[in-house]
């Protein structure tokens, strides 16, 4: 019986990705028969037909895709076990893959990666800018070593340390059109035209969820898909958007609007794969991202 080696693992998982032989084996750089030939050698060795060859395209079988689903999880763990051998604990050298949620790009992602080029300038960063499910979802399929996002109910086997609390707040570029000392009613956005990051974002469910729970419905004149675009924005126009405290702090030409109610804080969190192997590159920058919070005066998580 012959011996099943990585590369048949590989050669099953790209058949099964794209459907066919002759794409899978392009993918590959290998020529279609010998792809072909390597697959039923893999069966023949298990025992057991891996895929339907029978339709128009071809599908795992249901023994296939449990035997898929062990090898997605042997590959990974190989490239974990391998980042592990190499790993340099005195940081001449690195890699560090992180993913973040747009929010965090305007404000904490820039000083963070300036202070870890500073203390370690071997260490390469790789940056993802996307949405919190899809970050914890690269965390769980060990394309992303950390993240950041917010605290709340993550994905099974994702794991969180709080890092602090953000505040939002209404911001316009012009003083509101009101008097005296007092905070706007939250009933006086029915009648504001906002500009708000788009519904896939964690941000954008948060500030709906306030305006659901005040049975107000604002109208979203412009949606977009990052926090520096919406700056732009609402420093051209009369539109109103929210923002965290931060990012305002940090544009003068960015007015605060104190609501009462206030918006909700929540915690930002620093996310990980439970039980996964963390390098030195992922824990000199989790050191480091709890010195700058608390450099800043980032109020503390609860």
């Amino acid at each position: 019986m012959a011996a099943l080696e990585l590369r048949h693992l590989r050669y099953l998982l790209a058949v099964a990705e794209h459907g066919s032989f002759t794409r899978a084996a392009e993918d590959l750089h290998i020529s279609q028969p010998t792809l072909s030939q390597q697959v039923k050698q893999m069966e023949r060795t298990l025992g057991v037909q891996l895929l339907d060859r029978t339709g128009r395209t071809v599908r795992l079988t249901d023994a296939g895709a449990v035997y898929a689903d062990h090898a997605r999880r042997a590959l990974r763990d190989l490239a974990a076990a391998e980042r592990a051998v190499h790993d340099v604990q005195d940081l001449s050298r690195g890699d560090l893959r992180l993913g973040v949620t747009p929010t965090f790009t305007a404000y904490l992602v820039g000083p963070l990666t300036a202070e870890l080029h500073a203390l370690h300038q071997g260490v390469d960063l790789v940056l993802t800018e996307t949405t919190q499910d899809r970050v914890e979802a690269a965390l769980l399929a060990d394309d992303l070593d950390l993240g950041i996002a917010f605290a709340g109910a993550h994905l099974p086997g994702v794991a969180a340390m709080p890092l602090f609390t953000e505040t939002l707040g209404l911001v316009t570029a012009t003083l509101p059109s009101r008097t005296g000392p007092d905070p706007l009613p939250v009933r006086a956005l029915e009648d504001t035209r906002l500009a708000l990051l788009s519904g896939d974002f964690a941000t954008r469910a948060h500030i709906d969820a306030y305006f659901a729970r005040h049975r107000i419905a604002p109208r979203v004149a412009v949606e977009a898909n990052s926090v520096q675009a919406l700056v732009e924005i609402v420093q051209r126009t009369s539109l109103a958007t929210v923002l965290p405290d931060a990012v305002t702090h940090d544009h003068p030409r960015l007015t605060p609007v104190p609501l009462d109610p206030p918006l909700p804080s929540r915690t930002a969190t620093l996310l990980h794969r439970e039980g996964a192997y963390r390098g030195a590159a992922a824990r000199a920058f989790t050191a480091l991202a709890h010195r700058h919070v608390r450099a800043r005066g980032y109020t503390p998580p609860p």
